[in-house]
């Protein structure tokens, strides 16, 4: 499936030049409701909550990505207002998971003899992928990865490029300033060929397209 990766112009470039992509950590996400979506009115449920989101933050983290990239507030959001760029990647399937969106927190189940909220394996996988239904502009799809602490780079993880992630589309912003013939030459190399294009605002609907030397999409 191909997936969308926006951000400022300056970590896309170090990600295509270093071919990978940082892992985040559900802790750094820009959503303080990440893994507590749920009902948390009892106070004596938050510290399980918390305990348990931040256990499973230890030995794993996620890559967001979006399924298309002409939402103007994915840009505005995430590519430093419309400067920046956004990565297409063929991913496989199986390593995608959906995100759910929901308009109200999950009811928990509540042991009769200890008192305490029910935190079943079912329950941690939907709260991995639930968020609040206005983030339903995103439309994202999420990799999960355990995390190699080997591997740790001034305490930041980072997934390699390989063939369970391609890159295959560059998309510079519609205010991004890079040239794209430097952004083609960095890629040049690059085996199955990446596409480089140039975006705009589109004159008739709200939408971020390709621009008219590389469009496939009307406006």
């Amino acid at each position: 499936m191909r997936v969308y990766y926006l951000t400022n112009a300056n970590f896309a470039l170090s990600n295509v030049a270093l071919r990978r992509l940082k892992i985040a950590r559900f802790s750094d996400l820009n959503d303080p409701f990440e893994m507590l979506a749920v009902d948390l009115a009892d106070r004596d449920y938050r510290a399980a909550f918390k305990k348990m989101k931040d256990e499973l933050s230890l030995d794993n983290g996620l890559i967001c990505f979006s399924k298309s990239w002409t939402n103007p507030l994915l840009w505005g959001h995430y590519a430093d207002k419309h400067t920046g760029i956004c990565l297409g990647f063929d991913i496989k399937d199986e390593r995608l998971s959906t995100v759910y969106y929901s308009k109200t927190p999950m009811r928990i189940g509540v042991d009769s003899k200890s008192g305490q909220p029910i935190i079943t394996d079912e329950m941690i996988n939907r709260l991995m992928r639930t968020k609040f239904s206005d983030w339903k502009y995103e439309d994202e799809m999420r990799v999960f990865i355990s995390l190699d602490h080997r591997t740790r780079e001034s305490g930041l993880y980072f997934k390699e490029f390989d063939t369970d992630m391609v890159l295959r589309e560059i998309i510079l912003g519609p205010r991004c300033e890079l040239p794209i013939s430097g952004v083609r030459a960095m890629v040049q190399s690059f085996t199955p060929e990446v596409t480089v294009i140039k975006s705009r605002i589109a004159f008739s609907s709200f939408r971020v397209i390709k621009s008219k030397s590389g469009s496939k999409v009307s406006a």
